[in-house]
């Protein structure tokens, strides 16, 4: 790609030369790299499109990394990168992968944070400010919230607390009227209203908390943001600039359809037809489920704290669901007391989350929903071991909720226990049931599973054996199935296979009676050791004879590290496991 004004910019400084002709030239360039780039690596297209000018205008006016730019979720960072000294990732095919997706702090003095969950970036720049204040420094704080980032509690906390910090504080509200999906929530109206009527309408939102409030009708027009941006600059109180823009901005697709170019995979933007049918998966099995009990009770209700499309939630089925399906904004504390509160006045909530973000649950999953015993079904999806970014790993919800009281923590391993699990859990009234849905190929026996799961902590000897028992949960059954095999070819050994289904508990009976033949046990989950389901085993082992091996994820936060190279250095191959079990012996 041939560049003109891009090649004289290597650093935020050398913007200031330009003309307002050039940036806007320079925002074409940027928009056509991040196009590129992002078709061939996969990643978040329609929140960077959406904020290239913006950014250029940021770092026109602010002299950054001495005035400090938080970027909320970090999703919208790459015109960012590409103008502090990164552009070389997203020129250079070769060197694509070199830069995370979101900011850096090892990468750049210009990244504050490594930040890759949302809502936070008031909260960050109130700290940096109050930081600021108590050295006597002078610098500019400034942070950028958009995408929805607004339903999030901490957005509401850290916004309340800004307003009064009583120095500079400047934050930017990229309004660009969506989130991953739609928007939802009061606030959002307000935002309407606001755009409607250019920023002057009395009611509002932040001048009501006590903000200066500046609004900028067109977020792509760079020398009215740079005009505003200027106004603002080393101002001596908190300050909130609300800016309208297009989420997917000079790419039509992505400005027609926001929400499916939010996120896009490898090689989108070249296919030239209509997918075909996609195959059944455990989002369109859960969908599914949902729309079929929800005829049959009119109580059933399907929630999703903004991220649908994680757990299959079509537009199909929301607009079919009605009133039976709620987006609660990017709230997931929300999300978990709002389901409590449903069940405990006799609906029967069925609430959806990704892994990683049930990281951000907890107090609610702790006193909001297990302290009160409510039985509302929580569905964990994507939790598993994986390359992703350190932002955004989903294998830490075992050891998460697997030690709160009254939570049934269940895995299922294939798609008729999932169904079992999903039919129990709806209709009884006893526990809080989370389901950690499994990941990967849908896996189907074809028989109904009649397990009843009202009788807890019952684990399912597979295949009986001695010697060796193993116990694979949830995703990491089939890897069970493998190891029990090379246990066989290898050392001659019929290992004794077993499925848990149960993570919250341990099957004290079962477990006991391995005892009599057997000499290792060996837990397989797909997630961290530390404080997790292995470690149960071996402590009910712990004053025996019996050894325990346990295999998982150390405790770490990897980052885009390729899956089977993970695999390698957690020793979770059925080479290396078996490996470990010789030695053992």
């Amino acid at each position: 790609m041939t560049l003109n004004i891009l090649d004289k910019v290597n650093k935020p400084e050398d913007l200031k030369s330009l003309s307002i002709a050039e940036m806007n030239l320079l925002a074409e360039e940027i928009r056509k790299l991040i196009l590129t780039k992002v078709n061939a690596t996969g990643g978040h297209l329609g929140p960077n499109l959406g904020i290239v000018e913006a950014t250029i205008a940021l770092h026109y006016v602010f002299s950054s990394p001495a005035d400090k730019i938080v970027f909320d979720v970090s999703h919208q960072c790459y015109p960012h990168k590409i103008l502090t000294g990164r552009k070389e990732g997203f020129t250079n095919p070769e060197k694509y992968l070199k830069y995370t997706g979101y900011t850096a702090p090892e990468e750049s003095p210009h990244d504050l944070f490594k930040v890759g969950h949302t809502s936070t970036s008031v909260s960050l720049a109130a700290g940096l400010a109050k930081g600021r204040d108590l050295r006597g420094g002078k610098e500019n704080v400034i942070a950028l919230i958009g995408d929805g980032s607004l339903s999030g509690g901490e957005a509401f906390e850290g916004l309340d607390n800004a307003a009064v910090l009583g120095s500079n504080i400047i934050i930017i509200v990229n309004d660009n009227d969506m989130s991953i999906a739609k928007n939802h929530g009061g606030l959002y109206n307000n935002l309407k209203i606001l755009r409607d009527t250019n920023g002057k309408a009395e009611c509002n939102f932040f001048k009501s908390l006590g903000f200066e409030y500046h609004y900028i009708d067109d977020g792509h027009d760079i020398q009215k943001l740079i005009k505003t941006f200027e106004a603002v600059k080393d101002i001596n109180h908190p300050v909130l600039i609300h800016m309208h823009t297009i989420k997917g901005k000079g790419f039509e697709a992505a400005e027609l359809d926001k929400e499916h170019y939010h996120w896009i995979v490898p090689g989108e933007l070249d296919k030239k037809e209509e997918k075909a049918a996609a195959a059944e998966d455990y989002g369109s099995i859960t969908i599914d489920y949902i729309e079929k009990k929800y005829r049959q009770d009119s109580s059933v209700i399907a929630i999703s704290p903004a991220t649908p499309a994680v757990s299959g939630f079509t537009n199909e089925f929301r607009n079919k669901a009605g009133i039976h399906y709620t987006d609660v904004g990017i709230a997931e504390e929300h999300a978990v007391a709002f389901a409590s509160g449903i069940a405990k006045n006799g609906g029967k909530p069925v609430l959806a989350v990704m892994s990683s973000f049930i990281q951000r649950t907890y107090d609610q999953l702790s006193q909001d929903l297990a302290l009160n015993n409510n039985p509302a079904t929580i569905l964990v999806f994507w939790g598993s071991i994986s390359g992703a970014d350190a932002t955004h790993l989903t294998m830490f919800d075992i050891p998460l909720i697997c030690n709160i009281p009254n939570i049934v923590y269940l895995a299922p391993t294939t798609k008729e226990e999932y169904l079992r699990m999903l039919d129990w859990s709806v209709v009884q009234n006893s526990y809080p049931v989370v389901i950690r849905v499994p990941c990967g190929e849908v896996i189907s026996t074809g028989i109904a599973d009649a397990t009843d799961y009202s009788i807890l902590n019952k684990y399912k000897t597979e295949e009986q054996g001695s010697d060796v028992a193993i116990l694979g949960l949830g995703n990491f059954f089939n890897l069970g199935k493998k190891v029990k095999k090379a246990l066989a070819d290898k050392l001659g050994i019929n290992a004794t296979l077993i499925n848990p289904r149960f993570i919250t508990g341990i099957d004290e009976e079962l477990l006991a009676s391995l005892k009599t033949n057997h000499r290792v046990v060996i837990t397989l989950e797909d997630g961290i050791l530390d404080g997790g389901f292995g470690e149960k085993i071996a402590r009910f082992y712990g004053n025996s004879d019996m050894k325990v091996l346990n295999f998982g994820a150390k405790k770490e936060f990897p980052d885009r590290v390729p899956l089977e190279e993970l695999y390698e250095r957690y020793h979770l191959t059925p080479e290396l496991i078996v490996e470990d079990t010789k030695a053992c012996l």
